[in-house]
């Protein structure tokens, strides 16, 4: 099913559609809400978007992705930064670029600091804990920009995917200059799915890994500076993907 706007769920019932639907879409105001601080405080998080670094693993030969990459535990009572390490998943989840150790440019120190950052963080862990007990959560979080430099953008090149985790959010940054970028989430195991296409920086996509599947559609550009920033977050129980992979 394809609506013109997206069908946000009610703050209230975001518990209820992760356990029902698999997934739930916020507002920005009510991700807000949520995280205990101001769309103004989370707005302070996205100049950092202009600092992010290239993507040199695209298999495809592109250079239309920056990014950075940290990691995190959340035991409940903090969140707590990890040593830097690489990006893995297995092939299963990531048939384009499963399998490799890559190793990105961390986020920036200034942003970790922010208050949003980590109230954003741990208001999300503790959505995560009220559907499926995983504390304590390993936590990945990704900065994207994928721009329109190759005259087109793939957000999610692998194609429609599971990640290999418990739950993922997508958070839109902002957009600018762009047409495309239409999100889709299908049912893992069924028919059903939905597409939509977010506009709203700090609009929250937050998905039951195991039950459904994502992508977005590629991004073409209306200015010579087209692009779209995410912030990609995921939680998964037991260890970061990867720990013990040589």
């Amino acid at each position: 099913m394809t609506t013109p706007e997206p069908l946000y769920t009610d703050p209230s019932r975001l518990n209820e559609a992760l356990q029902g639907d698999g997934y739930g879409l916020l507002r920005p105001a009510d991700l807000a809400q949520l995280a205990g601080c101001s769309l103004d405080a989370l707005a302070a998080l996205a100049p950092s978007w202009d600092r992010l670094e290239l993507d040199n693993y695209l298999k495809d030969g592109g250079r239309y992705r920056r990014r950075r990459h940290s990691c995190f535990i959340d035991d409940g009572h903090a969140l707590a930064q990890s040593a830097h390490r690489p990006h893995w998943q297995p092939v299963e989840y990531n048939a384009l670029h499963g399998g490799m150790h890559r190793l990105f440019a961390p986020i920036d120190a200034a942003t970790i600091a922010q208050p949003a950052w980590q109230s954003l963080l741990r208001a999300l862990g503790a959505v995560c804990t009220s559907v499926r007990n995983g504390r304590p959560w390993y936590v990945e979080a990704h900065q994207f920009r994928i721009d329109t430099t190759d005259g087109i953008g793939r957000p999610t090149p692998e194609g429609a995917h599971r990640d290999g985790v418990d739950f993922v959010a997508v958070i839109l940054v902002g957009r600018t200059g762009i047409k495309g970028g239409e999100t889709r989430v299908f049912e893992a195991d069924g028919p059903r799915g939905l597409r939509f296409t977010m506009t709203q920086p700090w609009t929250l996509l937050l998905l039951d890994d195991a039950r459904v599947i994502h992508e977005s559609t590629p991004i073409q550009p209306l200015d010579e500076n087209g692009h779209r920033d995410t912030l990609v977050l995921t939680w998964r129980a037991g260890a970061f993907q990867g720990e013990g992979v040589g």
